[in-house]
């Protein structure tokens, strides 16, 4: 049986630095994909370019940033909840936008949480951490994406 994997679409390296490590430390042990823009993304989940022959199987978990280059975390959610494969994966924003346009948009596409970046350090791995364990350790995943 695989680890189930994350799927971390994030630009910012302090983010990814800070999220990996939040997640490490607080014994999230799966493995962890990151993406460094939205097209990355989605090639990681279409298994296209250099992903073309990644490992089978889906993320469990799309920790997705919304404000990306080349396509931005709105135009990946939308692709991802229109993709009758894809759309069982749960999706989390975790952003620093505060703007409502963005809160609403993304309910709207189906993303299943919408989590604003914590500005303080400690505050922002508690809630890496809380996620992680929510996501990964709680929460009972659909049949389809189990790994």
């Amino acid at each position: 049986m695989r680890a189930a994997r994350i799927l971390l679409a994030e630009d910012s390296v302090q983010d990814v630095e800070l999220t990996l490590n939040a997640l490490a430390e607080h014994n999230i042990t799966n493995s962890v994909a990151v993406a460094r823009d939205g097209a990355e993304a989605l090639d990681y989940l279409y298994k296209r370019g250099k992903y073309a022959r990644r490992e089978d199987g889906d993320p469990v978990l799309l920790l997705l940033d919304l404000k990306m280059p080349k396509v931005d975390g709105l135009e990946v959610l939308r692709t991802v909840k229109s993709d009758p494969r894809l759309r069982i994966i749960p999706v989390v924003v975790l952003t620093s936008s505060r703007e409502e346009q963005d809160l609403v948009r993304s309910y709207e596409l189906g993303v299943n949480a919408y989590v604003v970046k914590p500005v303080e350090f400690d505050k922002f791995l508690r809630a890496v951490r809380d996620l992680g364990l929510f996501w990964m350790l709680i929460n009972e995943p659909p049949p389809a994406v189990r790994n």
